[in-house]
């Protein structure tokens, strides 16, 4: 696949891009490349499959971020994503939570790069899809950059074409993953150097991208950018992207129209007896920095919990802003 299908992603978040996250998204920008919260191959294999598979068909392009180390069984969930729909199947190697941890992946799988090649192996022969893979640039004490080179030269052997980078080295004990988010400092030129030396794959990079200078800045090194809590908090952001980075030349809806085109889906989901609180608290940042967004922000807050709220609550908070 050409490499400008990857120029803008929305990162993989847990407990935000989820399908409500997910389906907003794409009504403020129709051209970036949203992907799934992390979900692991138990969950998929001994849980609820379809709970965490589901998705609405106007969310493509979108991949299914795995976490696992197993190469059997990443193949055999690789498989689940395409049968579902999805475009691409993404392997978590950046995670540095301890629970992750514990299950062994995540960014402790940096220190095996075969088997994260393996499971590359595994799952393209499985699948048509793009086997994808997200990482950091070290762990711990790691801080050169021909470690990180080697990495990706071992996963590269296994037939991955798509890296996404993010341009900070992971912690696995004594930071947050919170902490591991801010602290170590951010490299990118350990990514763009990357693609200088390596043309032929698709570099994206991650991290402390919160305004288009700096995407501009990184787009103009490698092929594409992975935007995370600025996409979630302030998501309009997102509506100069398609005119911006993909010359689209249909013009963006306005906040108000986005909330607007997104009731018919919220109705559906109410019907089916999801609370309105979990599905509202993913456009609290639809006016981040306008007039009202305070007053938008805190009706929601108070009147989206209450029992029977449906979609009024929000058309009043609109009202409140407008």
């Amino acid at each position: 696949m050409p490499a400008n299908h990857w120029r803008l992603c929305i990162a993989p978040m847990l407990d935000w891009t989820d399908r409500f996250d997910r389906y907003f998204l794409r009504l403020i920008t129709r051209r970036a490349r949203l992907y799934s919260e992390m979900v692991t191959t138990g969950a998929l294999l001994r849980g609820d499959a379809a709970r965490h598979l589901r998705f609405d068909a106007a969310e493509h392009p979108l991949a299914l971020q795995l976490g696992g180390s197993e190469p059997a069984a990443m193949a055999r969930c690789a498989k689940l994503a395409e049968q579902w729909g999805y475009d691409e199947v993404n392997i978590n190697v950046g995670c540095p939570s301890d629970r992750v941890q514990r299950g062994s992946f995540g960014a402790c799988l940096m220190a095996r790069p075969q088997l994260v090649a393996d499971c590359v192996a595994a799952m393209r022969d499985a699948v048509s899809i793009p086997v994808t893979v997200k990482t950091r640039i070290g762990i711990d004490r790691q801080d050169a950059y021909p470690p990180f080179a080697d990495f990706i030269d071992a996963v590269a052997a296994a037939g991955c074409e798509v890296f996404i980078v993010h341009a900070r080295k992971a912690w696995l004990d004594g930071l947050s993953p919170k902490e591991n988010r801010e602290i170590p400092p951010l490299r990118y030129d350990f990514v763009q150097r990357l693609k200088r030396e390596r043309p032929e794959l698709t570099i994206v990079v991650n991290g402390g991208l919160d305004d288009w200078r700096k995407v501009d800045e990184q787009l103009a090194a490698v092929d594409g950018a992975m935007l995370g809590r600025a996409a979630y908090q302030n998501p309009y952001l997102l509506a100069a992207a398609d005119a911006r980075l993909f010359g689209d030349p249909r013009p963006p809806r306005s906040r108000a129209q986005v909330l607007e085109d997104y009731l018919p889906f919220v109705e559906a989901q109410l019907a089916e007896g999801v609370p309105l609180g979990h599905i509202s608290r993913h456009i609290l940042g639809l006016f981040q920095g306008q007039p009202g967004a305070r007053a938008w922000r805190r009706y929601i807050s108070e009147h989206a919990h209450r029992p029977g709220a449906g979609t009024q609550v929000l058309r009043e908070a609109l009202a409140r802003v407008i």
